[in-house]
């Protein structure tokens, strides 16, 4: 073997190490199993993972990019990213500013790229549905509304919407609890990708204030009721 030739072993262990972590935590943020607000006790994980705290680490890192979790300035530590009533009403009116925003931006930009991205992120998250995959159905959900984004040609603007993907991910997982169901509804967004394709942005604006809201009451009170049974 050459002195440059690669060896590949030890790296890809460490890197399915750190991803299977990774996607381990996601799934018991998104599940609620890690709660929001939750520490996240390094050794109590890598002992119930198997694996050392250095991969561990690797990972929170990850979902810390994510936003899934947040640095704790009081105390030094890592937590899951809070999710209480407060923060899912700012998150509502929050995301219903930036996205018509973003269509306004992105009106006369709506090209066929634009048009087959839609198709291909509908087609993704249809399918999570139906595989009953709550966690691909929220990373599509994510995926879908972000072709807006990407298209509206707004660095600033990409970059708030980056900024909270993580909260709403926790959102729609909450939301999807609320309702008893893995991911949202299959046709929630027929109407959306009507008015997306459409010729009338006044009429997008409204389908998105009303899409925004869909289902915010009902998630808003299984909110409060699991604040009030983690109460002392």
């Amino acid at each position: 073997m050459s002195a440059s030739a690669p060896i590949a072993d030890a790296p890809l262990a460490r890197v399915t190490l750190r991803q299977g972590a990774a996607d381990a935590l996601r799934a018991a943020v998104l599940s609620g199993r890690l709660a929001p607000g939750a520490p996240v006790v390094e050794v109590a994980l890598a002992r119930a993972l198997g694996i050392s705290r250095a991969p561990l680490r690797e990972a929170i890192r990850e979902l810390l990019e994510e936003g899934l979790l947040v640095q704790q300035r009081a105390w030094g530590g890592v937590s899951v990213a809070p999710l209480d009533a407060t923060v899912a009403r700012e998150l509502y009116t929050l995301r219903t500013t930036l996205e018509i925003f973003a269509f306004e931006c992105a009106w006369d930009r709506r090209d066929a790229a634009f048009r087959a991205a839609l198709a291909q992120r509908r087609g993704t998250l249809c399918a999570a549905i139906d595989a009953g995959d709550d966690e691909a159905a929220i990373a599509a959900e994510l995926a879908l509304h972000g072709v807006v984004y990407e298209t509206a040609g707004h660095g600033l603007l990409l970059q708030a919407w980056g900024a909270i993907r993580g909260r709403l991910a926790l959102y729609w997982a909450a939301h999807h609890r609320a309702h008893g169901r893995p991911g949202p509804r299959r046709d929630a967004h027929d109407d959306y990708m009507r008015h997306a394709l459409g010729d009338d942005l006044d009429a997008m604006r409204g389908e998105l204030r009303e899409h925004m809201q869909r289902g915010l009451a009902t998630v808003l009170r299984f909110i409060e009721d699991r604040e009030r049974e983690h109460q002392p």
